[in-house]
Order: structure tokens, then sequence, then C-alpha cells
């Protein structure tokens, strides 16, 4: 008898123990009896945190486009455009000359008029989806094709987007045409001094072959090597 009462004496102050401890309750003793246990109540109700929202950059568009256009030569412009946030970006355009197209993608104008007229108040600009900007309104003024007897040459190029160690190109500033009548003397030049600009028409050209090339040049002078030449016959 005397061993089944020390036991258990034992299990309940195991319990009792094991009670305080795992409810974390105030006033309990380790003895047995009438002893009461009381919950401490609590002095504050913890606040749950909120996540802030993100604030959204509005993106940003650059670029100016040529505003002269001769009839029937091809005409391009690009702006360049970027968002802090890295969100896609949607290009939209007001007053579309009808013989251009326009590239949602990469906001790029082109076409080839076909008639002399003015298009005005040409807008485009970017969208993130929650905010905008706009480059200022434009017009392009398509004038007729040279009458003269002497004829022209339409050069075309691509601009480069990295520098020659590989970085990114980020201050194009214009590019510089170099002509002439014999390819290993290209004796005249003609600047682009805009970085959007990738067509340019050379005329009052009397007859004869002539060899194009252009190079571009940064903000700082920089300027790359002569690309490759090409060549027309005029007359």
């Amino acid at each position: 008898m005397t061993s089944y009462l020390n036991r258990a004496r034992s299990l309940l102050t195991t319990l009792t123990f094991a009670v305080c401890v795992g409810a974390a309750l105030t006033g309990c003793k380790s003895g047995g009896g009438g002893d009461s246990a009381s919950v401490a109540p609590a002095t504050s109700v913890p606040t749950i945190p909120t996540n802030p929202t993100s604030s959204n950059s509005a993106p940003t568009i650059a670029g100016t486009a040529a505003t002269n256009a001769p009839v029937s030569t091809a005409y391009t412009f690009a702006p360049t455009a970027s968002d802090a946030n890295g969100d896609a970006l949607t290009f939209q355009i007001q007053n579309k000359p009808a013989w251009a197209t326009f590239n949602t993608v990469t906001g790029q104008l082109s076409g080839t008029p076909t008639t002399v007229a003015t298009f005005q108040n040409i807008v485009i600009s970017v969208s993130d989806g929650k905010a905008s900007a706009s480059l200022p309104a434009f017009s392009i003024q398509v004038t007729a094709a040279s009458t003269s007897q002497n004829g022209s040459a339409t050069v075309s190029w691509v601009a480069p987007t990295e520098n020659t160690d590989g970085s990114a190109l980020t201050d194009l500033s214009g590019f510089v045409i170099a002509y002439g009548t014999s390819a290993g003397s290209l004796s005249k030049s003609i600047t682009v001094s805009n970085p959007s600009v990738s067509t340019y028409v050379i005329d009052s050209l009397p007859a004869g072959t002539y060899f194009f090339a252009v190079k571009a040049v940064t903000s700082s002078g920089a300027q790359s090597g002569l690309s490759t030449v090409a060549s027309k016959v005029i007359g």
C-alpha cells in the first residue's frame, strides 16, 4: 500500500509540473491540495504588419523624329523608352500618317510617303499599364522629289547599339556620311545630328558613280570606323 501511494504522489507531481510549464500558468505550486492557477491576462493586442504598397515609376521616352520626308523615300523613326520597375512597355501613336505603319512593341514609325503633304500633331507615347509618358507632338512634311537633272542617292544604315568593347552604347549623338567618286577617297561628308535618323537623301549629284559609307558619333565626339562602302550610279 505504501508503495502504491508513493507512486501516485510521484505521478501527481509530474502532471502538475507539466501543466504549469506547458500552459505558462501563474500561481502554480509544487504541492498538491486545493491550489489554483490563473492565466495572466494579455496586456496588449499585437499589431499584424501589412506589406506597404510598392510605388510605380512612370516609364520614360526620348527621341527626335525627322520632320522632312521626300516623296518615294523610306522614312523611319523609333524612340527609346525604359521603365525603372522593369514593367513591359506598350507604345501608342496619335495622328499616324496614312502612308506609315506603327509597331506597338518597339514604337517604330515607318513607311514611304507617296504625295506631298504635311502631317501634324503626331504624338508617340509609351505605357507600363499603370502610367504613361509621351514625346512632344511633331509634324512630318512630305516634300516633292528633286526635279533637277542631277540625281540623288538614298543612304540607309542601322544605328550601332554597342561600343567596340561590347558595352552598351548610351550616348550616340548622330552620324557622318562620307561619300565621293572613289571608294578609296570619300572626300565629302554630311553630318546628321540626330541619332534617331537612319536614312538620308543626298541630291544634286551629277552623273557618275558614287561611293558611300557611314560612321557613328557619340556626344563626346568619339567616332566609329566607317561602315561597308556602298555605291550607286547616277545618270
